[in-house]
């Protein structure tokens, strides 16, 4: 019999519609659906990843699969990406969610919060405990939602290399902000044509851009190329 860590790790890969804003979600585990209580086969906690920036659930495949083998296979994980940082599939069809209110800027930081909140209300049901694992700005976001939703029932919030506060003020910040205010709009021409080259050409591009890195996942090079979509940007 083949071990726990030989088997396959079960999978699920969906794209929905979340505040009106395209959502790529990745889910370890064979559970698919946590919003019904009906079930007695449901596992009563959850392991939810929070991105950082750029926030596409691709980057942290590899990151799921190793976390839930590493809990046995017991309980699910999910990552939930960005509201917008996805590309989706050409021809995949989304699954729209007409339930929840479009919030009028779902990008923006005060958005991304919502959309978390939401996509809980929506996909999690209310008895099911949450721990949270929140990367860079994702440590602020989930900060946020336990603030604003005191009653989801986080039994740990786990935070990754935190972005909480001054974020501007850092060195990087101080460098990126005036930066990517005034460049943001000017990236969008570059990256249209860029989405246009073959994905063989896309890919060699990012490896060029990461040969600095010992190890680089493959996960991470696929996840990339999506960064030469003006959707994602």
């Amino acid at each position: 019999m083949k071990s726990t860590s030989e088997e396959p790790v079960p999978l699920h890969e969906e794209f929905i519609y979340c505040c009106g804003a395209a959502t790529h979600v990745l889910k370890c585990g064979p559970w698919k659906d946590l919003s019904k209580d009906e079930s007695k086969n449901l596992p009563r906690l959850l392991f939810m990843i929070i991105p950082g920036n750029p926030g596409l659930a691709g980057y942290y495949r590899t990151f799921i699969q190793a976390l839930y083998c590493g809990l046995n296979q017991q309980y699910p994980v999910w990552v939930v990406s960005h509201a917008g940082h996805c590309k989706p599939p050409s021809g995949m069809e989304m699954i729209e969610d007409t339930d929840i209110k479009e919030l009028e800027d779902v990008f923006g930081l005060n958005g991304q919060v919502e959309h978390k909140l939401n996509f809980l209300k929506k996909n999690v049901s209310k008895d099911i405990k949450l721990v949270l694992i929140a990367h860079s700005i994702g440590c602020y976001i989930t900060l946020e939602m336990m603030k604003r939703a005191s009653e989801l029932q986080v039994l740990r919030s786990v935070l990754l290399f935190p972005t909480i506060e001054r974020m501007a003020q850092s060195p990087q910040g101080k460098l990126m902000t005036p930066l990517l205010c005034k460049l943001r709009y000017a990236l969008y021409m570059p990256v249209y044509l860029l989405s246009f080259l073959p994905e063989g050409v896309k890919a060699s591009l990012v490896r060029f851009a990461l040969r600095g890195m010992k190890t680089c996942d493959e996960s991470s090079i696929t996840t990339s190329i999506n960064l030469f979509s003006v959707d994602c940007i």
